[in-house]
């Protein structure tokens, strides 16, 4: 089988300023290519490092509020990449969780022996583009990785063509010390998978393909030799174990598989510097993809990445930045001069689809990615869930972005279950709880937050004068009113296996997707969702159902302390918030499910920060006695470790989600979650950076809450917010000024990454709801208000 046609062999390269000279280099002699690699179909796949220090994609104006060919930025670009480890890792083309590359690293010859991009080199992330304060403009990377033994070192500037489906990485290596030979490592696992892949190699390129997409890595000038294997049988890095490349294989035939492609440098004598530039191209054939990549390397890389940024009169993620009228305001409030908020700014905005505008994902990673199975198909993080969703429009409408958190209102009726939801026999109106951004349905348990949440982001859109009072009135009977009736009805589901009766406020699963019943976060948002529900129902001439809403709403905000707050608990003086109880008594010991590997126990053991929801929304206000009772075991660090969730890292206010959370690296051998998609008792959940945040949202609330305070004091008390939680949670930031799910807390056994307390593990980096909590934040302080806080609920509730 040819991927590419015979006639592409012969393709002249574009070679650009980026060759070395001839006193540099030298080309070494190789052996005689052969057909077919041997021993398809190479070894089970996996993916890779999910603790990013870089993620990008270009920038593409709406049309109408659509993305499609023609607009300011003309060609649509399809193309996100991440970095981690200092190397290029999953490259999506298509949709944004259809990735094609598993990685691209360098593998180096030296004197001593074989070294290896990532796992032999230590490596930092730096942006391309930024301010004369040092605050990224674009999501354009420049990434250096130095050998362990200071015998080399690798410089990548990697970012995508904005007019071509296409992704650049510029290359530079350096001898420090020896003579050194480079070796291109890319492995393929393409149509999302790293099972079904062909391949082919030649010295004018790389190409893979899996059914009807391709994929072309060309080069500024031709590889010294090439070959096409199978990982674990005939693959380029395994080959290279002796020092020498000599069993190259021009294909990897008619057999799919795991499969890695080599492209060889010449030798760099010690001193020196050679550098390459790389392009690859996708497309649904391989001769869209070769195109692709030819003509971001003829137009020229200086010029693609200046289209990319936006400089001058092009229009780019500059533009973007620049239409964002409150992030300077916003990056006043930061303690790092605002490089974080015009960094979160950037990464909210990369992960959206660019077909399906609005269509806000989670994360673009694969959660403990270098231990989960790559032979099926998984969007991981790079999914919908309107609870991530909400929070990430809601992060932009605070940035002043006036186009995204509206496309997003506009997508979110085909996340909806509704009677044209593809097996749907039951209660409709509720929100699927993680879908495709094509709404492809992935997971179906029921959320109540989720279905409220899209309520509440309609009517921040319609106060704001975003979403006219016509399509107010038509969104009411499309997609709010459903959603309301369900937040009052209820109903029984009917969709694969979910056939769970659901009455509300009782939710199947609350905010971390794993127990069922009565919970302080999930009551918040509906409570906060059926105010504002009755709010439009009035304006689109309901009366009866505004009416029905409310009633609901006061119902279920009368009843929070009697179904969730315990006077005979476990811990302290025994009143506080639980996590979830089961049925409406809080004081009866029952316990909640087993999950995550870990037994379960009696709901007034757990404890976590869903009731300061409560405060934000506004359905209690910050002194309220319950809330102040939960504070103090919220807070505990004296707690056996099992039950703690605080902890405070390097002076920052931390907190796991709730004590028994299984959802992290195993406390006795430092493994990954899941390992195997089985679940472990050892296994921990460590703290989320954006529980600070959302402890920084409290301590504003209760601020701005005290009638009595005078102007200094509040004052005082503000800035004492900015200096311990939004410092907090910039400390959380990575080199490349991404913002972990997940960060150590030093508990059990050390990782084999060997984290330290307070960095990001390999659960999820850049975490979307991470970056926009603390946009939110600053957007808080900025405005001396809750950005969260609706203005109905605090007054019927918040007295």
């Amino acid at each position: 089988m040819r991927l590419i046609p015979t006639l592409l062999a012969g393709t002249a390269l574009v070679a650009l300023g980026a060759c070395a000279t001839a006193s540099t280099v030298s080309v070494v002699e190789t052996p005689e290519t052969l057909a077919v690699a041997p021993g398809a179909p190479g070894v089970t796949p996996t993916w890779v490092n999910a603790a990013k220090t870089g993620a990008g994609a270009s920038y593409e104006a709406y049309v109408d509020g659509r993305y499609q060919d023609g607009g300011p930025t003309g060609e649509v670009s399809k193309v996100w990449f991440s970095i981690a480890d200092g190397v290029l890792t999953e490259t999506m083309y298509g949709l944004i969780h259809e990735a094609q590359i598993k990685q691209l690293r360098f593998a180096v010859v030296t004197e001593d022996g074989l070294s290896v991009e990532g796992t032999d080199t230590t490596s930092r992330t730096e942006y391309l583009h930024v301010d004369a304060a040092g605050r990224p403009l674009s999501p354009a990377y420049r990434v250096i990785t130095t050998d362990k033994a200071g015998r080399y070192e690798i410089e990548k500037r990697i970012y995508t063509d904005p007019d071509r489906q296409a992704l650049v990485v510029r290359t530079t290596i350096r001898a420090l010390r020896g003579d050194v030979t480079p070796y291109l490592l890319l492995e393929p696992h393409m149509a999302n998978t790293g099972v079904g892949d062909q391949g082919e190699a030649s010295t004018s390129g790389l190409y893979a393909s899996e059914g009807g997409v391709h994929m072309a890595l060309r080069a500024s000038q031709p590889f010294a030799a090439a070959s096409a294997g199978f990982v674990g049988a005939s693959d380029g890095l395994a080959d290279l174990a002796d020092g020498d490349l000599d069993a190259l294989y021009r294909t990897t035939g008619d057999a799919p598989g795991n499969i890695m492609l080599t492209g060889a440098l010449p030798t760099i004598r010690a001193g020196q510097s050679l550098s390459r530039d790389f392009v690859i191209g996708f497309g649904d054939n391989g001769i869209a993809a070769v195109a692709a990549a030819d003509s971001s390397l003829a137009i020229g890389l200086d010029e693609v990445l200046a289209r990319f940024n936006g400089e001058g009169d092009r229009v780019g993620w500059e533009d973007y930045i620049a239409s964002l009228d409150q992030l300077p305001r916003l990056a006043e409030q930061a303690t790092d001069g605002g490089r974080l908020a015009y960094a979160s700014a950037l990464m909210l905005k990369v992960q959206e689809d660019r077909t399906h505008a609005g269509a806000l994902i989670a994360s673009l990673s694969n959660p403990w990615g270098d231990t989960v199975d790559a032979t099926n198909p998984s969007t991981g993080y790079k999914a919908v869930w309107p609870r991530d969703f909400y929070q990430v429009a809601m992060a932009l409408l605070a940035l002043g972005d006036t186009e995204t958190p509206l496309a997003a209102f506009r997508y979110l009726p085909q996340v909806q279950v509704d009677g044209e939801t593809p097996g749907n026999t039951g209660a409709a109106g509720w929100f699927l709880q993680k879908t495709h951004v094509d709404g492809e349905i992935e997971w179906v348990g029921v959320q109540l937050d989720q279905t409220a949440m899209p309520i509440m982001l309609g009517w921040k859109l319609w106060k704001a004068g975003l979403v006219s009072d016509a399509e107010m009135t038509r969104m009411y009977g499309q997609m709010i009113r459903p959603a309301a009736d369900f937040l009052v009805d209820g109903g029984t589901v009917g969709l694969l296996w979910n056939d769970r009766t659901i009455t509300p406020p009782w939710t199947q699963q609350e905010r971390w997707e794993e127990q069922e019943g009565y919970s302080p976060s999930t009551t918040a948002a509906v409570v906060a969702g059926l105010t504002v529900a009755a709010d439009i129902a009035r304006a689109a001439g309901d009366p009866s159902s505004a009416q029905k809403y409310q009633t609901a709403a006061d119902d279920y905000a009368s009843k929070v302390e009697s179904r969730m707050f315990t006077t005979n608990g476990e811990w302290g003086d025994g009143r506080y918030f639980v996590r979830i109880t089961r049925n409406e008594n809080p004081n009866d010991k029952a316990p909640i499910g087993e999950n995550n590997g870990q037994p379960a126990h009696a709901e007034d053991r757990i404890v976590d920060g869903g009731f300061l929801e409560l405060v934000r929304y506004g359905v209690r206000a910050p002194d309220a006695p319950s809330i102040l009772a939960t504070l103090p075991e919220y807070d505990d660090q004296t707690r056996e470790d099992r039950f703690r969730v605080r902890y405070d890292v390097n002076g920052v206010p931390a907190f796991r989600r709730y004590g028994n959370d299984g959802y992290g690296e195993q406390t006795d051998t430092g493994g990954n979650y899941g390992v195997g998609g089985e679940m472990h008792p050892g296994q921990r959940g460590r703290l989320w950076p954006f529980f600070t945040g959302e402890r920084g949202h409290y301590e504003l609330a209760a601020a701005l809450h005290n009638p009595l305070a005078d102007a200094g004091w509040t004052e005082a008390r503000l800035n004492g917010v900015r200096q311990t939680y939004v410092r907090g949670m910039e400390a959380f930031a990575n080199g490349g000024l991404l913002l972990p799910e997940q960060a150590w807390d030093g508990v059990g056994h050390p990782t084999a990454h060997d984290y330290q307390p307070g960095q990001g593990t390999n659960s999820a980096t850049p975490l979307a709801w991470t970056h926009a909590e603390y946009i939110k934040l600053l957007r808080s302080l900025a405005d001396r208000a809750v950005w969260d806080r609706y203005a109905p609920v605090e007054q019927l509730y918040a007295r």
